[in-house]
């Protein structure tokens, strides 16, 4: 048996720091997505709230995980009777997490905290451990997943949801390597973000065919400046790649925003059935081949805004910090109201 479900994917260009600001734009994009389409579903991609670059703005990203993010998805949710999907970065008890929510319109929700940070975005959060896979009983109960950014992108990603899942969400904030500047290294540049778009459009066909199940990936779009990690005063100047897609589980591309599409929705009807994957899982930590530049910069950034993280936490200098703590559980049931954080 399968069931047929219309998705719209939002491709946003948000301002960096902008929180308030991106949520209306958001709110927007939604209403028309759901205006255009009406669709079943509407996903947003990871960060929704703020892209995720290196930046002194990012420090005053986050919000509480019950806060205006989580609410305006279930606000809409309920008004619009869709599931929505969307990400930002959640104050969760003691931690920052990139956090993604599933919004049903009878007020279920579903948590997934992503589960590295990429590269920079160890400075603001850090990873979680929950499978990222739920059941949505506006689909029917159906099993879904949910990665956020470069958890696309590792097979082990792809090993625990294989089997499991009949269609995977979530989303992607990409943004490339330097556009402008950087002198002599400019070419080298370049070249790099030629392979970054490249990877960014073969992506969610892979993942649909390891899967064996349809995907929908939205994703950041525009052009963006921030700074280099470990070099003051040298910018990083660049683009959020874009690559919206919906794919369907051989790998068929449904619907897709490219970078030059700017921002937008599509919307594609997917069948959600027992997957089938199509290709083997390999051996490795990458389903992409990623260079050797990029496979350095993640360990080194990823050292560097660990050690900054724990080392701001300890001496009290996160903004979150002075917060009260509050969490709510991966799972929300039907209510009727508002929820209300725990301690």
């Amino acid at each position: 048996m399968s069931t047929s479900v219309r998705i719209a994917a939002v491709q946003p260009a948000l301002r960096l720091g902008a929180v308030e600001d991106n949520l209306a734009r958001v709110e927007d994009l939604i209403r028309d997505a759901v205006r255009e389409h009406s669709p079943h579903l509407v996903t947003l991609p990871e960060a929704a709230s703020c892209p995720n670059v290196y930046s002194k703005q990012m420090r005053s990203a986050a919000r509480p995980v019950d806060g205006a993010p989580m609410q305006l998805y279930r606000g809409l949710a309920r008004e619009l009777d869709v599931v929505i999907g969307g990400g930002f970065l959640a104050r969760r008890g003691g931690d920052v997490y990139g956090t993604y929510v599933l919004a049903e319109p009878d007020g279920r929700t579903h948590l997934h905290d992503k589960d590295i940070p990429t590269m920079w975005e160890h400075n603001y959060y850090r990873g979680g451990d929950d499978p990222g896979r739920t059941r949505i009983a506006a689909l029917d109960g159906a099993p879904i997943g949910v990665a956020c950014g470069w958890e696309w992108a590792r097979f082990r990603t792809a090993r625990r949801m294989r089997g499991e899942v009949q269609l995977l969400l979530g989303g992607m904030c990409w943004p490339s390597y330097p556009v402008e500047g950087w002198g002599p290294l400019g070419p080298w540049m370049h070249r790099e973000h030629d392979l970054q778009r490249q990877h960014a459009r073969e992506l969610p066909r892979q993942v649909a065919r390891l899967l064996g199940a349809p995907v929908a990936m939205p994703s950041h779009v525009g052009d963006i400046a921030f700074d280099t990690p470990l070099v003051p005063g040298l910018g990083w100047s660049t683009q959020m790649i874009g690559e919206t897609q919906i794919v369907e589980r051989d790998g068929t591309i449904l619907a897709r925003l490219s970078y030059e599409d700017g921002e937008g929705h599509v919307a594609a009807d997917v069948a959600l059935a027992p997957p089938e994957p199509l290709d083997p899982l390999a051996d490795r930590f990458w389903i992409p081949p990623l260079s050797g530049l990029t496979q350095a910069a993640w360990h080194l950034m990823k050292l560097h805004g660990a050690t900054k993280y724990r080392a701001m936490k300890l001496l009290g200098r996160h903004p979150w910090q002075s917060w009260p703590g509050g969490d709510v559980p991966d799972e929300i049931a039907a209510v009727d109201g508002v929820f209300a954080t725990t301690a």
